[in-house]
């Protein structure tokens, strides 16, 4: 059988099925052609409604106006509310939601489960029906959890769909029901900035509510374009804010970003990889001119210098000798990071003066930087920095690191999963390890609750998650893995589309969109909201939510009773609104009469932004904090008795990374590669849109310099390759970007040629699955490749 593209499977399967239609009529009915079949009229809506946008981990939760006719989405628009405040500001979504029909009503939108009959990767799929299909599965788990025990089994890190009720949540809670899986923690977002942040502060609350950045009057973006990625909705907005209050923004970044066009004062390109050696410097500065905050260091910190070692390590390396090079004879100047960083040392010497003597300031990491080789580092540093000039615990102050906010919430999800009788958890990001040599893995590799593991991975189910080949690292060496059948044996994966990891599925099941079942969602990250989420339209073909596939299976199983409690999706939400009255909002109305009331979304103004550690600065002793010292640790004692001050400082120092431009590598590679998120897509979903696609072209942004001595020009088609592999796309030559740099956003689908490797433009292929030492997070910002024009 001959490989078949994505588009011309579906459209083939529609006819193999029995059901030879010119287009679905869905198509037909949401874009005006004649429509030949009725829609169910059990869902009672039709004209406006109010909900939340499907969730996706854009790094926003916003709100849609949709606009159903006989059963149909014809328009969706977003938050028009009068009030508009910044204590309760309109949640008003980006193009990626307000495009939302296209990827509703989008030819390839699985219709049935399907059965692989070729080779894993080559796209050879049969329809099945549903009973088929859940037959399959429970036999194959039974037959695996026999043989392998339920160690065998993995249920990946995934948010494509991320609501409360929709996504990985219920089918965790099922196979908690079966026995248990190998569970994971961390994430591929977060995974170095939420282990680094607690070892300098004990935990990862350490921002203040975003009403409070109005009241800051310096502000360093680091790394961080929140114009783009959102990282909680409206904290542009606030930048906005902040900038009209008297703010001074600078935006310190490789890219010239939207965030930094709209958002900054000016912009400082830094070399990727290099931020804690201008974070060095810039200590440096300060401590030689007095702009430290001396006294808050004294009485709130531990290890600045010789002075406030923890007991016992008296004589180990402070801060202060690091930054000064008296232990290494390098002192930490502007000059020395510049030859580091490329960034000019006036220019370090002046962003020193202004964060240290302009107060009160905001240092905010952007999580780019930490998605990289020794990804800790400048987590740690950009802490350091905000507590030695005493920005922690003061209106318009920031704490850095990953900061989160006061008070309580947003949570990822309040759905109940369940006690997993499985005690093993591998790091998120070593799945490939974990099916290559399960049984070798150790707490050197990340492992944690038991010795060892008893198997490899077995069994991979995998929801609302394109981590198996498209997100991952070294795709072509994933490709690989899971090819081979006799390592795992049976591959789920519940998707909406034929996506890059489906390709690899030995049974694929069609999940429903968030306009076709219930859900909730709250704030991601940040944010005072709940949003409710009604079915609005019917599902497509025989697709059915996460949470009826989970269900349909349980009954294979005999778990039925046991997972649904004899509630389906909407007596769940309504379980799981009335639980947010207990957790973050008593005065949450009445589900029902809020639903009657088409609001969509239920806010608390926030009149006076609570801040972090605010009681902790005003008394140290009667508030410490959960270190071990009960202080800001600059100097960590765990990290020291880790005893790896190469790879693991207790004190944050720049190391040069495993692929740079200061290697021997750079000899055959010498352009740096980043993955940036991407306006038209939120990893790799929406990578299919067309509007999203021809707004934003995936393409590789190149500086003028490094293009002319390569003969590229604009729009031209280039080859982006190393030792791992090579992709091809079109190229755009701009100044927007550090010379010696090249950007190419992340989340394009994958596709594998004829000779089994990835021949798309998915930056992943590139990318080593080598991981941070400290957090076992990927790093896969770290890249050299080569540029040639095709």
């Amino acid at each position: 059988m001959a490989r078949q593209n994505r588009r011309d499977f579906i459209r083939n399967s529609v006819v193999a099925g029995g059901i030879a239609l010119s287009a679905p009529v869905w198509i037909e009915k949401a874009f005006g052609i004649e429509a030949g079949m009725a829609v169910a009229s059990h869902i009672p809506r039709d004209g406006w409604v109010n909900l939340g946008c499907p969730a996706h981990n854009c790094g926003g939760r916003c709100l849609l106006k949709v606009l159903v006719r006989d059963g149909v989405i014809t328009r969706i628009e977003t938050d028009s509310r009068e009030k508009d405040t910044a204590a309760d500001p309109q949640l008003r979504a980006c193009l990626r939601g307000r495009s939302y029909r296209k990827r509703q009503y989008h030819p390839d939108r699985l219709q049935y489960p399907l059965l692989r009959t070729g080779r894993r990767g080559e796209g050879q799929f049969k329809r099945i029906s549903w009973d088929e299909a859940y037959d399959l599965m429970a036999s194959k788990m039974l037959e695996i959890k026999e043989q392998y025990g339920n160690e065998a089994f993995h249920v990946p890190y995934g948010t494509g769909s991320y609501s409360h009720l929709n996504g990985r949540w219920p089918a965790a809670r099922l196979i908690n029901l079966f026995g248990g899986s190998l569970d994971y923690y961390n994430s591929y977002s977060w995974a170095a900035i939420s282990k680094a942040t607690p070892t300098v502060y004990g935990t990862g609350v350490c921002g203040n509510q975003r009403q409070d950045w109005l009241n800051s009057k310096y502000i360093l973006m680091w790394g961080w374009n929140p114009a783009e990625m959102r990282d909680g909705t409206n904290s542009e907005y606030f930048l906005k804010l902040a900038r009209q209050n008297g703010a001074r923004v600078v935006c310190i970044d490789p890219r010239m970003t939207l965030s930094a066009v709209a958002l900054a004062d000016e912009w400082i390109p830094i070399r990727p990889g290099t931020d804690t050696a201008m974070m060095s410097a810039m200590a440096y500065i300060m401590i030689r001119e007095g702009l430290v905050d001396r006294e808050f260091i004294q009485t709130h910190c531990i290890g600045f210098d010789k002075t406030q070692m923890p007991k016992g390590l008296e004589n180990e390396e402070s801060y202060t000798d690091y930054i000064l090079g008296n232990r290494d004879g390098i002192p930490k100047t502007p000059v020395w990071a510049a030859k580091i960083t490329g960034v000019p040392a006036a220019t370090i010497t002046r962003i020193a003066r202004e964060f240290g003597t302009i107060k009160p300031a905001m240092l905010y990491q952007g999580y780019g930087m930490q998605r990289r080789a020794y990804g800790e580092q400048p987590v740690r540093g950009g802490c350091v920095l905000a507590s030695i000039t005493g920005n922690i615990g003061i209106p318009g102050g920031w704490a850095s690191g990953i900061a989160l906010q006061p008070g309580g919430g947003p949570f990822w999800s309040i759905f109940p999963t369940g006690i997993n009788p499985v005690k093993a958890k591998i790091p998120v990001f070593l799945w490939t390890e974990a099916i290559l040599r399960g049984p070798e893995l150790t707490e050197k590799e990340g492992l944690i609750g038991v010795d060892k593991l008893s198997t490899g991975l077995k069994f991979i189910w995998a929801v609302a998650s394109n981590i198996l080949i498209n997100q991952h690292s070294n795709t072509n060496r994933t490709a690989e893995i899971l090819r081979n059948e006799d390592l795992v044996k049976f591959i789920v994966v519940q998707d909406q589309f034929l996506t890059s990891s489906a390709m690899f599925a030995d049974l694929v099941l069609p999940a429903c969109t968030h306009f076709e079942t219930w859900g909730l969602e709250d704030g991601w990250k940040y944010g005072e909201e709940v949003f409710v989420m009604p079915q609005i339209v019917e599902p497509y073909g025989e697709s059915q939510s996460d949470f009826a596939i989970c269900a349909g299976l349980a009954k294979k199983l005999g778990l039925a009773e046991a997972f649904t409690e004899q509630l389906d999706e909407r007596g769940w939400t309504k379980r799981l609104w009335d639980e947010f009255r207990q957790l973050r909002f008593p005065e949450l109305p009445d589900f029902e009469e809020f639903l009657k009331s088409n609001q969509g979304v239920y806010t608390v103004p926030v009149e006076h932004p609570e801040i972090s550690f605010a009681d902790f600065r005003r008394d140290p002793e009667k508030h410490p904090l959960k270190t071990p010292s009960g202080k800001i640790e600059i100097f960590s004692e765990q990290l020291f008795r880790m005893d790896q001050p190469v790879e693991i400082p207790p004190i944050p120092k720049y190391i040069q990374e495993w692929e740079s431009p200061f290697g021997p590598e750079a000899d055959s590679y010498p352009l740096q590669a980043i993955g940036p998120h991407y306006m038209s897509r939120v990893h790799s979903t929406h990578d299919n849109i067309d509007w999203l696609q021809s707004a934003f072209p995936q393409r590789l942004f190149i500086n003028s310099v490094d293009a002319q001595t390569r003969g590229i020009e604009d729009g031209d088609e280039v080859t982006a390759f190393n030792h791992r592999g090579q992709i091809h796309l079109p190229c755009r030559v701009t100044p927007r970007i550090m010379p010696g740099v090249v950007s190419i956003p992340q989340g394009s689908w994958s596709h594998f040629g004829k000779d089994g490797l990835d021949e798309q433009k998915n930056v992943n292929t590139l990318v080593s699955e080598r991981w941070t030492p400290l957090a076992f997070g990927n790093a896969q910002h770290t890249i050299m490749v080569e540029v040639k024009k095709r």
